[in-house]
C-alpha cells in the first residue's frame, strides 16, 4: 500500500536545539496524522508528560539500531525458529498489548492508540508480529517515513518473542532499502541487541537522509 499523505499540520515545532536536558521540546499540539508525520520528519516523537499533557521529544543523545549491527545470540537464533513473523496482520492487537495497564511505565493512552491506528490505515504505521501456534506471542509497532523507521514500542507474552519481531523488522528494512531504525533512547535492553547512542545533530543528519530515500516497507 502506498501511504496516503494527510492534510498538513497546523502546528509549528520549536527548533530541536531548544529541547531541555531530558529531550523535552514542548507540550501540547495534537496527534493528527499530519502532526505526527511532521514530527517524525523533524526528528521529534510524542510521549505524554504526566497523564494529561502530550510531550514532544528530541533527546540528545538519540538511540538508533544500525541495520548491519544487530546482535543475535545463539539462543536467540534458536528462538527465531519457533516463531512465525508476520507484518500488519493485527496492528490493533499489537498496540493494545503494548499499552496494557500492568506494564511498568505505561504511557500509551487510548488517544495514542487511536492516533496510530489512523496512521496505520493511511499506510504509515506498521506492526511486526511474532506468532506461535496460532497465537500472537509478541511484536512491535512503529512508523515508516521514506527510509526511516521510527520504532515506538514492543511487547512479549513468550520468551524472546519481541526480539524475534525486532529481527524480523530489521530484515524487512534491509530488504526494503531503509537507511535508519530509530529506537528513541538507547536502553540497556536495546544496547544488548546492538543499539547505539548518537549525538542529536548526527541523528538529525541521518534522519534527513533516510526520510529522503525511496524505500518499501
Amino acid at each position: 500500500m502506498t501511504p496516503v499523505e494527510p492534510p498538513p499540520t497546523r502546528w509549528a515545532f520549536p527548533p530541536v536545539s531548544e529541547a531541555d536536558e531530558h529531550g523535552l521540546l514542548g507540550v501540547g499540539a495534537d496527534l493528527e496524522p499530519g502532526t505526527l508525520l511532521h514530527a517524525y520528519r523533524s526528528g521529534i516523537f510524542p510521549m505524554p508528560v504526566g497523564r494529561r499533557r502530550m510531550g514532544w521529544w528530541s533527546p540528545d543523545p538519540r538511540g538508533v539500531l544500525p541495520l548491519d549491527g544487530v546482535r543475535v545470540s545463539r539462543s536467540l537464533r534458536k528462538s527465531c525458529a519457533r516463531f512465525e513473523v508476520r507484518v500488519d496482520t493485527d496492528f490493533r492487537a499489537v498496540i493494545e498489548a503494548c499499552a496494557r495497564t500492568e506494564r511498568d511505565g505505561r504511557w500509551i493512552t487510548t488517544e495514542i492508540v487511536g492516533a496510530y491506528e489512523r496512521l496505520h490505515l493511511l499506510g504509515w504505521a506498521h506492526s511486526v508480529e511474532a506468532w506461535h501456534e496460532g497465537r500472537l506471542a509478541g511484536g512491535l509497532y512503529g512508523v515508516a517515513v521514506g527510509g526511516l523507521f521510527a520504532g515506538e514500542s514492543m511487547f512479549h507474552r513468550e520468551t524472546d518473542a519481541s526480539k524475534v519481531a525486532l529481527i524480523g523488522l530489521v530484515e524487512r528494512l534491509r530488504a526494503g532499502g531503509f537507511g535508519l531504525l530509530d529506537v528513541q533512547w538507547c536502553t540497556p535492553h536495546l544496547a544488548n541487541l546492538g543499539a547505539v547512542a548518537v549525538a542529536r545533530a548526527r541523528y538529525l543528519d541521518l534522519a534527513a537522509e533516510a526520510v529522503g530515500l525511496v524505500a518499501c516497507f
